[in-house]
């Protein structure tokens, strides 16, 4: 059989791209790595999240702006076909500050990311008395924060659960233990696995994250990704504590509180350390003092895919016709905007998003 689609790679961005190609009655499959692959999708904080992000491209703040309003469809669509509820709560997020210098100093960069979007950048500046009334449970040492009411968070396991089962009730196929070694294109694409498993399709995506660095190449891309170490910890389950997101700490469904995150350059490093998780308690416990008394129960580290500039790459091979990259840091973020946007994009539709400022151009050296 030959499909429509082979998507390379069955994380988050891999699957939401074949949930939304399923969408469009086009046939796909999916292959995706063994249980020795680095897997952002397993190991990141949940975050759906807009601000900070685009301060350099406001294009991103808009693609990221767009994706967190096609959540909540998304997610119940997800949900009631499934069962599986990907947990989403969108009632904003906090950046915290612990000085006043700079909360002020992002205050200035976001108005500046404001006016360039026309005013459509919900944010409010809480003072320290004004933020105790939202968080009753935050620290002294905090001085205020910046709540974004377009930010959220969901469960990126049951997301990624939701997505899986869904793809295969909507007739995709999801091919496991998959190590691609090679790409051929003559009269449609042909995909080649370690194990000698080959599937046939007219186009193909590539999404298998870190990986993308390896296969790239092969079908005429520069995927120029690398590793960012980012370890995460959550502690036993607890009372309500925390009522919003931070990129500091946020409570989940089930009560724990997970906290985050490490920004490492260590290479395929995907492990933890005394020192990075004892660095994110600190401040977890600067924000929220009462995490002193709770205990740890489980820590992990995990790779992000980052491009040179931390924005997604969009791109239309140059040498395959019908091969396309895609590639971000943000899976969760944009999780819906994949599922739901971007199969116009690869489609090619009149309706397409323009992603052309994510293109691989911007990494050419004149």
């Amino acid at each position: 059989m030959e499909y429509d689609y082979a998507i390379i790679g069955g994380g988050v961005v891999g699957l939401s791209v074949a949930w939304g190609l399923l969408g469009r009655g086009r046939t796909v499959a999916v292959l995706d790595g063994d249980d020795g692959s680095f897997r952002a999708s397993r190991g990141n904080f949940g975050l759906v999240w807009v601000q900070s992000k685009g301060m350099a491209q406001p294009r991103y703040a808009q693609w990221s702006q767009a994706s967190a309003a096609a959540w909540r469809e998304f997610a119940d669509e997800l949900t009631d076909a499934t069962g599986h509820n990907p947990g989403l709560e969108q009632k904003g997020g906090y950046d915290l500050h612990f000085d006043e210098e700079t909360l002020h100093d992002t205050v200035r960069k976001y108005d500046v990311l404001k006016e360039k979007l026309g005013g459509n950048y919900p944010y409010e500046v809480l003072g320290r008395n004004a933020l105790r009334r939202e968080e009753p449970n935050i620290g002294p040492e905090v001085a205020g924060a910046i709540l974004h009411h377009q930010d959220g968070h969901a469960n990126p396991l049951k997301l990624l659960r939701a997505l899986a089962d869904d793809v295969r009730r909507r007739g995709g196929v999801i091919l496991n233990e998959q190590q691609v070694v090679d790409v051929t294109n003559r009269d449609g694409f042909r995909v080649t696995c370690a194990d000698g498993t080959v599937v046939d399709a007219g186009k193909v995506v590539l999404s298998a994250g870190l990986g993308s660095a390896q296969l790239g190449p092969k079908l005429g891309f520069k995927a120029p990704v690398r590793p960012q170490r980012g370890q995460v910890m959550i502690t036993e389950k607890l009372p309500k504590l925390i009522n919003r997101p931070s990129l500091v700490a946020r409570q989940v469904t089930e009560g724990g509180v997970q906290i985050g995150v490490t920004n490492e350059e260590t290479g395929l490093d995907d492990g933890v350390t005394s020192g990075g998780l004892s660095g994110m308690a600190s401040d977890a416990i600067r924000a929220f003092p009462a995490l002193a008394r709770a205990q740890m129960v489980r820590s992990w580290g995990a790779l992000r895919v980052l491009s040179p500039d931390g924005l997604p790459i969009y791109q239309r091979s140059p040498t395959m016709p019908g091969a396309s990259l895609v590639t971000c840091h943000s899976g969760i973020t944009l999780a819906a905007a994949h599922a739901r946007l971007l199969t116009d994009w690869l489609e090619e539709t009149d309706t397409a998003p323009d992603l052309e400022v994510f293109g691989e151009h911007r990494f050419d050296i004149s």
